[in-house]
């Protein structure tokens, strides 16, 4: 039975709440449960889906998602010769495209979308110049990913449905011409180091650029007033919640642990997210620790059915994590700098 109380009915965010606590552990334990190749990205498709949508895709919305998904995700293998014959050609055209990419969401484009052209971009092109299967892997990846996150967002809504005086969050402003440049170039210049890096090793640099592609979209909602606070403390916050994860999981290693331990945290966040328990922070800081956690956390347990060192792989992809994070500072706060000195003074 869905459930819909009184109460609920009169706060909409409660009901948010429990859908993205609750289909984001489902996505995890699904993901995980079925084997998926790269069992982590199904439920961060399935975090920003429920973090984003507040109706559920019919069937028809749903595949055509996922075909527009394969198709900018797929755009990443048409970068592929240019990067292996000509990299200074094809890494400029890569940036030129990341440029436009965060442009287009920035006036008024479909945030979902970007992510998938950023993703096509950086993912794609940099597992390609390694191995086309891997290329190909990470695409079907995604794509499986992405359906069983609709599968999860249509569950969860039948689950907690949308109050009917619920209303949808406003959109995002549209910013100026002019600024929207600045801070398009400012997220592709977040999110170009972390793909050169991933050029050196995809396999093992991917969760990087997944991570600077997480990174580049908050910049593009961040100040430099608040840019440290927001970058590098939702990530040692998200690094933080996947440690205590990590060994709360190792109490007792199970499948349903695995989903009840999801929801658990993911409880704990959306109640911040959507101010129910209210803080200083913005649901993009809340937003961000949790994909953090998730992208640590599946790649903790990937090592240990890989029978690796999960400490120190772990604190490898860390400080990888807190070195990009504190170059997305820097970006953010040098690129404003020179654009106050640009402007007029009034």
């Amino acid at each position: 039975m869905p459930i819909e109380s009184g109460p609920t009915k009169r706060e909409p965010r409660v009901q948010r709440a429990l859908r993205l606590a609750s289909g984001t552990a489902l996505c995890l334990a699904a993901s995980f449960g079925l084997e998926l190749p790269i069992p982590f990205i199904a439920p961060v498709l399935g975090l920003m889906l429920l973090a984003t949508v507040n109706r559920p895709l019919s069937l028809k919305a749903g595949l055509g998602l996922a075909l527009v998904a394969m198709l900018t995700t797929g755009s990443g293998l048409l970068l592929i010769p240019v990067l292996r014959y000509y990299p200074v050609s094809g890494v400029l055209l890569i940036g030129l495209g990341l440029f436009l990419a965060f442009h287009f969401g920035l006036r008024g484009g479909n945030n979902l979308i970007v992510t998938f052209l950023v993703i096509g971009l950086t993912m794609i092109s940099a597992a390609g110049t390694a191995d086309f299967g891997l290329a190909t892997l990470v695409i079907g990846a995604l794509v499986k990913g992405l359906l069983l996150a609709v599968m999860v967002l249509s569950f969860s809504h039948w689950l907690f449905p949308e109050p009917t005086s619920g209303q949808s969050p406003p959109a995002a402003p549209v910013l100026p011409a002019e600024e929207a440049r600045w801070v398009a170039l400012r997220a592709t210049l977040v999110v170009l180091p972390a793909f050169l890096l991933a050029l050196i090793d995809p396999a093992s640099y991917l969760p990087i650029i997944l991570k600077a592609v997480s990174l580049g979209q908050q910049s593009c909602t961040t100040t430099a007033r608040n840019a440290g606070r927001e970058l590098l403390g939702s990530t040692l916050l998200g690094g933080l919640l996947a440690i205590l994860f990590w060994f709360a999981l190792g109490l007792f290693v199970h499948l349903w642990m695995f989903f009840l331990w999801m929801l658990l945290f993911g409880l704990l966040l959306a109640r911040k997210l959507y101010a129910l328990s209210p803080t200083r922070q913005t649901p993009g800081f809340w937003l961000n620790s949790l994909v953090t956690m998730i992208i640590l956390l599946g790649q903790s347990v990937q090592d240990s059915a890989a029978g690796k060192d999960v400490y120190t792989a772990f604190a490898v992809r860390m400080g990888l994590f807190i070195v990009v994070t504190l170059y997305a500072c820097l970006m953010v706060h040098l690129l404003d700098q020179r654009r106050r000195v640009r402007q007029p003074a009034r």
